[in-house]
């Protein structure tokens, strides 16, 4: 445990000393705002954060999340400074932990600038916190599974760019055309597959205030997948 953390406080510092972590925090704000001011702060809207979560949020993550997740391990591999790292007394697990748990801290301060847009809405007409806090639990199981994902791919390439681009690609495929694929097959198993990937399916039970166990332990096992194959990507470099 105290490896992880040590990873953690790395990663965080490392984070507030790059520019690009700036610039993605830039694009979040900016992009949430606009969605925001868009979707929902409106006459006549509902008041919650409905329409911004869903689509708006998820899509705006597709891309955030990857660009902050792109140099976790990618940098270490082109800098050289992973073989340095993992001569250490410090496992494969605690490496990929330690780093997964910094990026799902930073996102976790990101969305308390979410906290906002409620406040705003409590002026114009009530706030269901119930469903507020399913909304923003919702986000956090979006955001490690994304992270997840981000961090998986940047453990296979030491090309920043490569980790975004194939994160974007499985995160929009397994978010929005899954989804959309599925709508195009009658009844049968292929259909009830790609609704069971699609992220935003699961996702949209949260916005809708819905706490399921079936999408929990979607989440959770995802996540907990593409952890588990970044730390096995990790310990081929061992070998």
């Amino acid at each position: 445990m105290r490896n992880i953390a040590t990873m953690v406080r790395r990663e965080l510092g490392a984070y507030f000393l790059s520019p690009i972590a700036y610039a993605v925090m830039a694009i979040f704000l900016f992009s949430s705002g606009l969605a925001f001011g868009l979707g929902t702060f409106g006459p006549g809207k509902e008041s919650s954060l409905r329409a911004l979560l869903d689509p708006w949020m998820a899509t705006i993550l597709v891309f955030v999340l990857p660009m902050l997740t792109m140099r976790l391990l990618s940098e270490e591999f082109r800098s050289g400074t992973i073989e340095s790292l993992l001569t250490t007394p410090i496992t494969e697990v605690e490496v990929v932990l330690g780093k997964f748990l910094g990026a799902f801290a930073l996102y976790a301060i990101l969305l308390t600038t979410l906290l906002l847009y409620p406040i705003i809405l409590a002026i114009y007409g009530p706030v269901d916190l119930a469903l507020l806090a399913c909304n923003y639990l919702g986000l956090l199981f979006l955001g490690a599974l994304y992270i997840a994902v981000g961090l998986f791919f940047s453990a296979c390439t030491r090309h920043q760019i490569i980790a975004v681009l194939l994160s974007l690609f499985l995160l929009a495929l397994m978010t929005f055309a899954s989804g959309g694929l599925a709508q195009q097959f009658g009844a049968g198993w292929t259909r009830v597959v790609l609704q069971h990937i699609s992220i935003r399916s699961h996702f949209h039970a949260f916005v809708r205030g819905m706490f399921d166990l079936n999408h929990v332990t979607f989440f959770l096992t995802t996540t907990g997948l593409f952890v588990y194959l970044a730390i096995k990507r990790l310990e081929m470099r061992r070998w």
